[in-house]
């Protein structure tokens, strides 16, 4: 019995502690102390108590604009929304630090967490990639601009991750015609992502597809069309043979050929 009033005295304890603790930092929002509310927020950064730590950093960025701490401050914000995992603000505030300090000391680590923040928010393969594309482009000028970086080596692996992405949203963009049975757009679909990316590591199964969507388009095609593009299936089979000729798909690129092959035997005599 008197174990548990102890531990239910401790339990009273601690929750006092937290509620003291609250309405110590309520009052502190509401204070003009700014100096106080700068060190607090280093602390409870550190303490990983982000949201608050962010909350008063927010509260004295524009007071401390101008002033030797103005960037410190500016960092002390942007990392703050990053442990919360927003990166969206958080790229904006160390983006923000970049443009405004160009002298700073946080300079380098900015840029390059501008560029990592777009990084993180980078969608899976099958979603739009703006945010693909702007982490290239920031770490390749981030590589141009800090040539002696020890972060050179992470860029670069984030630039191939990133590459490798937009090979397969267009992979997955350029399939999905083909899947719907849009014949037409899918052979223009394949084609500019080889275009695109002549060294993917699809490109066997995009030249196949190319192959299947010209025969399935040609079979379909109403009469006076067939000819003419059974004819463009058997130069794409000559395309897709020449450069794979015992790839996973040669046995079906030969029955699609031998099935051009015999159309346009059958109907030779046409014009």
């Amino acid at each position: 019995m008197f174990k548990n009033r102890a531990f239910v005295g401790v339990v009273i304890a601690g929750i006092a502690m937290i509620l003291s603790g609250c309405g110590e930092y309520e009052k502190l929002l509401k204070s003009r102390d700014y100096q106080k509310k700068y060190e607090t927020g280093v602390t409870m950064y550190e303490e990983g108590t982000y949201v608050k730590a962010a909350t008063l950093f927010d509260q004295v960025a524009n007071i401390y604009r101008g002033t030797i701490k103005a960037d410190t401050v500016k960092y002390y914000q942007a990392k703050s929304y990053y442990g919360q995992r927003d990166y969206m603000m958080a790229g904006h505030y160390f983006s923000e630090l970049s443009a405004t300090y160009p002298n700073s000391n946080f300079l380098e680590e900015a840029d390059f967490m501008t560029a990592y923040c777009y990084y993180k928010q980078s969608p899976r393969p099958e979603l739009d990639q703006d945010n693909t594309y702007k982490t290239i482009t920031a770490l390749q000028m981030f590589m141009v601009k800090y040539p002696n970086s020890e972060r050179l080596s992470e860029c670069q692996q984030i630039i191939v991750e990133m590459s490798d992405k937009l090979v397969e949203k267009s992979y997955i963009s350029a399939k999905l015609y083909y899947d719907l049975g849009y014949y037409k757009s899918a052979i223009l679909a394949l084609r500019n992502s080889l275009m695109n990316y002549p060294e993917t590591r699809y490109r066997e199964e995009l030249m196949f597809l190319i192959l299947k969507s010209s025969y399935l388009l040609a079979d379909k095609s109403i009469p006076s069309k067939q000819r003419e593009r059974f004819q463009a299936a058997l130069d794409e089979y000559y395309s897709f043979i020449g450069e794979f000729p015992d790839g996973i798909f040669s046995k079906e690129a030969t029955r699609i050929y031998e099935s051009s092959n015999k159309f346009l035997a059958d109907n030779n005599n046409e014009s």
